[in-house]
This record gives C-alpha cells, structure tokens and sequence, in this order.
C-alpha cells in the first residue's frame, strides 16, 4: 500500500509542479492614447515627460504638437496655444524637460 500511497503523491506533487510552471502570455504594456489637439492638462504633460520620452514616444502620445528637434529651424512667432515644444535632451537622446514657445 506504502508503493500506491507513493505515486499518488508524487502524481500529485507533478501536477502542482506542472500548474506552477505555466504562466500568462507576457502582453506589452499599453501606450497611453494619443492626446489630440494642443497641450491642455499641463499635469498630464508634466507626469508624461518626467517618463523620459525619445522623439518617437512623444510624437506618438502627443501628434499634433510640433516637437523642435536639435537641427531643426523655426520661426520666431510667438504661440500661446502649446503647439510647439522645445525638448531639453539627455546624453541618450530622451527629453528631460523643455518648454512651449
């Protein structure tokens, strides 16, 4: 009885072995939704730039706001909309701050 009473046991100590090891498919984290139009919700902008956005991230959360890249020209006129950034970049090419103009 002591060999059954065994490999019960270790059916079941397989079996939890078996469930433990099998996981959820890793899913990529969500991006926010792009923003249309012009900067409004000044915190919202502020919390999405302290993530360190490359060019790429920030074009893709916020589209329709023109983001002046280092070799870029631009005009002088003056916009009070929060149409135009201007990024402060890292040594890796990620923006850590900046401002409308």
């Amino acid at each position: 009885m002591s060999r059954i009473g065994t490999l019960f046991f270790m059916a079941i100590l397989g079996g939890a072995a078996l469930s433990a090891c099998q996981t959820a498919p890793a899913s990529a984290p969500s991006a926010p939704a792009p923003v249309k139009g012009y900067v409004t919700d000044m915190k919202a902008f502020d919390a999405f730039i302290a993530t360190r956005p490359n060019a790429r991230d920030f074009q893709a959360a916020y589209p329709d706001v023109q983001l002046v890249m280092p070799d870029s020209i631009t005009t002088m006129d003056f916009r009070m909309n929060n149409s135009r950034y201007f990024p402060e970049w890292d040594s890796t090419g990620r923006i850590i701050g900046g401002k409308f103009q």
